[in-house]
């Protein structure tokens, strides 16, 4: 399934995807050689905004979940990811501890973790889901709609090491982003491996960290193709003290608005680009799309300062560390919506993928909500299957594969990152 695009796209993007598919060898070398230096997440998901002349992610998941939106048909592209990914953590590996979010009644959500139960069973562990949630005192067994089953069973911290009742794995995989910091439940484990490690969760993690080692994996992937970084990477900046909803560090939020949409400005002239700049201001630390504002105009900010707390922004009150990102449109339509491919990647490999659809947001604004709607991505016939002498922007399994190569990069940025705020690196530095 390939939506449609509402630009002729015959400008840069045309030419970059020339570009990358001309440089096919040269860049599946430059990641193999990076993923011999740096070890990737053991998965993720990248959300990638196609606005016609820019190509670039916009978010980094590094505990996706929506794994239930892949077609049936990435299984086998997912089950080798995850054998990969086991043998090189822990070869010996058999049993497997899946840890789903907190309060996880919806049912949308268990089926992602029913899709994950499956991809490791078929890769040859016995996989169970313990709950640290207080409040599952017990197994709890709950349909999910497509006649699935996952059964909650509340884990068991022993001294050292954490399981069920007669259950003991040597890997845990969280599906919890930890937002709301790091459960003492699930520090000092002994000889067992966590995956995500607890410093991917995003009581540790920044956006503004991600997208800084994004900028240096995009000035690096630009000099490989011979690109202006810029098509491929969204400007930013980082601003502290700011709570939009308590009207806290308007000016300070402001300077960084207007000196990015400045810069976005020179970068449409350069490109002849006729459409006007915009920022994303989002919380530095947290997902879901919650807390996200769309300014296109500095004064755009008194307006929503003055609103009150519950319209002026959904996130939490708590929050204040934002970033400021350049705002990328999305051209791609799904049933006239607008729509924004989703890349999930375990491992090094790119496994599949989705569009996030909503039809209630434009085109300039984030997809990002539980209104949103999701139509899988075919990415088994093509990610990995480019047509090299297909016409630029007329081949899917072309668009797919560059699409798959920026969530690559994300996925870089993301290594880097993860190395930058590991703890004990920094005992060992």
């Amino acid at each position: 399934m390939v939506p449609h695009l509402v630009t002729a796209l015959t400008g840069p993007i045309n030419e970059l995807e020339q570009r990358i598919l001309d440089s096919m060898p040269a860049i599946e070398r430059w990641f193999r050689l990076e993923w011999m230096e740096h070890t990737p997440p053991f998965y993720s998901s990248a959300d990638i905004r196609n606005a016609g002349f820019k190509l670039a992610p916009v978010d980094t998941n590094l505990y996706p979940n929506g794994w239930n939106n892949l077609t049936r048909e990435t299984l086998p592209l997912a089950v080798q990811a995850a054998q990969a990914a086991i043998e090189k953590i822990c070869p010996e590996a058999r049993n497997l501890l899946v840890i789903p979010e907190n309060n996880a009644n919806s049912t949308f959500y268990l089926a992602n973790v029913a899709q994950l139960v499956r991809i490791f069973q078929m890769a040859g562990l016995n996989v169970r889901v313990g709950s640290i949630d207080p409040a599952i005192k017990s197994p709890k067994k709950i349909e999910l709609p497509h006649g699935e089953t996952v059964c909650l069973e509340p884990v068991v911290r022993s001294r050292r090491r954490l399981g069920l009742k007669n259950f003991d794995p040597c890997t845990i995989l969280l599906n919890s982003d930890l937002s709301a910091g790091a459960p003492g439940i699930l520090e000092d484990l002994y000889e067992q491996y966590l995956l995500p490690p607890l410093h991917a969760g995003w009581s540790v993690r920044r956006k503004s960290k991600h997208f800084r080692s994004y900028e240096e994996v995009s000035k690096r992937f630009g000099k490989l193709l011979g690109i202006d970084p810029w098509l491929i990477h969204p400007l930013f900046s980082h601003a502290e003290g700011v709570n939009l909803a308590a009207g806290k560090g308007l000016e300070e939020l402001e300077s960084h608005c207007d000196a990015l949409l400045t810069k976005i400005r020179r970068k449409y002239k350069e490109y002849g680009i006729n459409e006007k700049p915009f920022v994303i201001v989002k919380p530095d630390n947290g997902t879901n799309g919650v807390g996200v504002v769309t300014v296109r105009d500095v004064k755009d900010l008194k307006t929503l300062a003055r609103k009150p707390r519950a319209e002026a922004a959904d996130g939490p009150p708590q929050i204040d560390e934002v970033i400021v990102q350049e705002g990328v449109l999305t051209r791609e339509r799904v049933h006239n919506s607008v729509a924004e491919p989703v890349v999930y990647m375990m491992d090094r490999y790119v496994v599949g993928g989705f569009y996030r659809v909503h039809a209630g947001r434009d085109e300039d604004e984030s997809l990002d909500s539980p209104a949103a709607s999701y139509v899988p991505l075919a990415f088994s016939e093509s990610v990995h299957l480019p047509q090299p002498g297909a016409k630029p922007g007329a081949s899917a399994p072309n668009r797919f594969y560059m699409y798959g190569v920026i969530g690559r990069l994300a996925m870089v940025a993301a290594s880097y990152e993860l190395e930058a705020t590991d703890p004990e690196a920094e005992v060992y530095a």
